[in-house]
């Protein structure tokens, strides 16, 4: 089947459906009428030969295909952005626009600023945006494929997602951390969050027969640290996560055989081609690795 091109206003009004769950939203929105955006929409979904969208009272849910449509329209829309930007950085050498920067929590406390304030006095007019995402399910590399954002900052335990390239930045250990001078931090209860598991601590994990299982589980790793400095139990951390860690806690290495989790980026092959980005990524590269800063904070050996 051939399909006609679409234009950037049915790539909008797909993207206006798909964020607003409507048609009347996305008409407000757009600045148009609802039937306008109805009548657009069934134009496109002949274009594309798909149903984009599942009508009913709770407004226009996207389907599989519309998920996949409205992705592929954030992108084209992105790149439509883009392409002003970068041309006029080509001719002047200055860069400028909006840059969308997807990270999990303690990447955005802590790895990202370093590397932006390089970025900003290198290109004073790039104008950023970062959302935190919780490392669960799709993930910082789900918001890129999404199109919601130009650069992810994830932890990788392989290959990026098809369809996205990407690089490590860096690896980084896990510790022990615990009420500093306990005098057997591994007979504490152990305290947790969702979002510290992954295949790159797995088998090391499960072959520790003195952890147990979490008796108390927390919001994030700030929240363990916090709980883990107030004497409520231990925690197995990465060190990212122990950036300005208090003095009430004391950090132990897990020896030689400690599990480490690797940090990168995930972007799209076209959006890594831009000269944002490139910079971007350049800047992250220049930063040097993680240790865990503390002031009282000890590091010791098992």
């Amino acid at each position: 089947m051939t399909t006609a091109d679409l234009a950037p206003q049915e790539l909008r009004t797909l993207v206006a459906v798909a964020d607003e769950g409507g048609f009347s939203a996305a008409a407000a929105r757009l600045g148009t009428t609802q039937s306008a955006v109805s009548h657009a929409v069934r134009g496109i979904e002949r274009k594309l030969g798909a149903v984009l969208f599942e009508r009913g009272r709770f407004g226009a849910r996207p389907t599989a295909a519309g998920e996949r449509a409205a992705a592929h329209a954030r992108r084209v829309l992105r790149m439509l952005r883009l392409m002003a930007a970068d041309v006029r950085a080509a001719d002047t050498g200055e860069l400028a626009g909006p840059l969308r920067i997807a990270a999990f929590r303690s990447a955005a406390l802590h790895l990202l600023p370093p590397a932006l304030e390089r970025l900003a006095a290198l290109h004073p007019g790039i104008e950023v945006t970062v959302t935190v995402v919780r490392e669960l399910g799709a993930g910082t590399a789900g918001e890129v494929a999404a199109g919601r954002a130009d650069l992810g900052i994830a932890t990788l335990s392989g290959p990026p997602p098809a369809g996205l390239v990407g690089g490590v930045l860096r690896e980084e250990p896990y510790s022990l951390v615990h009420p500093a001078g306990h005098p057997d931090p591994r007979a504490l209860p152990l305290v947790d969050w969702t979002e510290n598991c992954g295949s790159y601590t797995r088998d090391w994990w499960a072959a520790q027969d003195w952890i147990p299982a979490a008796t108390v589980s927390a919001e994030d790793d700030g929240a363990v640290l916090s709980m883990v400095g107030s004497g409520l139990g231990m925690a197995i951390m990465p060190a990212l996560s122990l950036t300005g860690a208090p003095p009430t806690v004391e950090i132990t290495d897990l020896g030689p055989a400690r599990p480490h989790r690797s940090v990168g980026y995930v972007t799209t092959p076209e959006l890594a081609a831009t000269t944002a980005v490139r910079a971007l990524i350049r800047a992250l590269r220049s930063l040097g690795p993680v240790t865990p800063q503390c002031a009282k904070a000890q590091l010791r050996a098992v």
